[in-house]
């Protein structure tokens, strides 16, 4: 590390990457987060609840009194285990489902899976997410990338929204996406994703007017630059070095510090009036 501006270590994987290849590993809240029963009784459904910001989210619901389950890519098995051990560590009911989103069968499936196995569906996180920040701009994005972007991002958020509507009625639950500070400060490498964050936060404020009569809350959460896996295995090695520096506190964050934001929107207690907002929590960039 050679000035002030570097954050961590060079370093670089292959998409998706995993947990235990990076250095340092993130704080996920394994040994930091305290639940208060928040959640008691509730059954969440995660999108890409292996690592990140869904194992940190996966930890604090199971720890507020909810039965988790999460989706992951087959390629992503050893992160999938490490949170179900969580998970279970907190004396929850977990169900891990190895299955890639980009199908709309798949996202009815895992909706049906986790209504049938887990007795019911309160919270829906449409967390999984897909970037890649190795090409310039719009000119050097395949159409194979584009494709893999709006439909990991947004098409299986539209599926797995539209599955679980039925059972959230039922339920009085609630829809939380995540967005992105993308969405507001979009760099040129990251054009499809970020234009598909700025749709997801268009998605939330529409959803949450149609569905509000229904009891059913809808909002989103805007990380700033967050240390997850997706980093290294998408960033070239230089940016990786330098990763959250330019956010007013000057540094990234850890996926344990985006978690609470997500169980106070999931909290029928605390956020019974919160509905169609975005949360920002960005290290001080801005959400408006």
């Amino acid at each position: 590390m050679s000035d002030d501006n570097t954050q961590f270590p060079a370093q670089q994987q292959e998409p998706p990457g995993l947990t235990g290849e990076m250095e340092p590993v993130p704080d996920h809240g394994e040994s930091s987060y305290q639940g208060h029963g928040r959640l008691e009784g509730k059954v969440a459904l995660i999108t890409g609840g292996d690592s990140g910001i869904g194992r940190a989210v996966a930890i604090a619901y199971a720890r507020e009194g909810a039965d988790v389950a999460f989706t992951y890519l087959p390629e992503e098995e050893p992160d999938a285990q490490t949170t179900s051990k969580l998970v279970e560590d907190a004396g929850r009911t977990v169900l891990a489902m190895p299955i890639d989103l980009r199908e709309r069968e798949a996202c009815d499936e895992v909706v049906e899976r986790t209504v049938q196995e887990l007795g019911g569906l309160d919270i829906l996180v449409n967390n999984a997410g897909y970037q890649y920040a190795r090409d310039k701009g719009l000119t050097d994005m395949d159409d194979e990338r584009i494709d893999r972007t709006f439909k990991t991002n947004l098409y299986a958020l539209l599926w797995l929204t539209r599955a679980a509507v039925p059972h959230l009625r039922k339920s009085n639950g609630c829809v939380i996406n995540n967005a992105s500070i993308q969405a507001y400060e979009p760099s040129t490498s990251l054009l499809d994703y970020a234009a598909t964050k700025a749709a997801i936060n268009n998605f939330t404020v529409n959803l949450a007017a149609e569905l509000g009569p229904d009891g059913v809350r809808v909002n989103a959460v805007a990380p700033g630059p967050i240390w997850t896996p997706l980093q290294p295995a998408t960033q070239a090695p230089e940016k990786v070095e330098k990763f959250g520096a330019n956010t007013p506190l000057g540094r990234a964050g850890q996926p344990a510090e985006v978690a609470p934001a997500f169980v106070f929107l999931a909290s029928p207690a605390e956020a019974s009036y919160v509905s169609g907002t975005v949360l920002g929590v960005t290290g001080g960039r801005p959400v408006f």
